[in-house]
């Protein structure tokens, strides 16, 4: 496994609960520094919860919130944003501004947390859509792409301030098995350039081919934490369940 074995996300003890549902129960994990952690589980199993949690979008019932060692918790609206600096993160459906060229989509983080020129921000977006393969389609509108090349976009977007955390919302949802496999490639590439990826997914291939570590949540606990190969020869039935499918459920 790449990375420094110091935790740069950890949840300590995290619980959260809608009305009478517990969606995530006393979860405890650390993410290394530097590696590809992947969190699995159905549908509706607090997957994306979880990462609202890792970003400060939601706080918790319990439990605390460190990036890099600290408490997010206590923070502010002030505070937050500049751990925010640090985060970036690739929604489930991309969630491109429609108004907005792909270029200025790109350029969004940029104009609002730098005091960069309009050529430097310019030539920044251009560079981060250079890097997932769209540096044709800066003047194009996000109408005018395809589901693929949507989850480029706003994966040049989320990395424009290049951040040392890395948030993944389902990488292949909506995407056919070609550009899902292009999609984890790219992510991959992250990693191998120092970021930290924290990515959900119910996809087994995507996590077996992005994730350093994998661990399962199942009615709100984690279940299982390992690698791929060692989850492979875990002896519970539901991991077994799951790591046997091609989508997970």
């Amino acid at each position: 496994m790449t990375g420094s074995r110091d935790p740069i996300v950890r949840l300590d003890h995290v619980s959260k609960s809608f009305g009478t549902h517990r969606v995530l129960d006393d979860v405890t994990l650390d993410i290394p520094k530097g590696t590809a952690f992947v969190l699995l589980g159905r549908s509706g199993t607090g997957k994306s919860v979880a990462l609202r949690h890792i970003i400060g979008l939601m706080r918790p019932d319990a439990g605390r919130i460190l990036i890099e060692g600290r408490d997010i918790g206590p923070l502010d609206a002030r505070g937050l944003t500049e751990v925010r600096k640090h985060i970036g993160f690739l929604f489930q459906n991309a969630a491109l501004f429609d108004s907005m060229t792909v270029g200025e989509n790109a350029a969004f983080p940029l104009r609002r947390h730098t005091r960069l020129s309009d050529h430097e921000i310019r030539d920044r977006a251009q560079q981060k859509l250079a890097d997932v393969g769209l540096e044709r389609e800066f003047d194009k509108m996000p109408a005018d792409l395809s589901g693929g090349m949507k989850k480029r976009a706003a994966l040049a977007r989320a990395m424009a301030l290049d951040p040392g955390i890395l948030l993944v919302d389902e990488p292949s949802a909506g995407l056919d098995p070609i550009t899902s496999r292009e999609i984890d490639e790219l992510l991959v590439e992250r990693k191998r350039a120092g970021t930290t990826l924290v990515v959900v997914t119910h996809n087994i291939p995507s996590a077996r081919a992005i994730g350093d570590e994998l661990a399962l949540l199942h009615d709100g606990r984690l279940v299982a934490r390992g690698t791929a190969s060692e989850l492979d020869r875990d002896r519970e039935p539901l991991v077994q369940a799951f790591m046997r499918s091609q989508g997970g459920g």
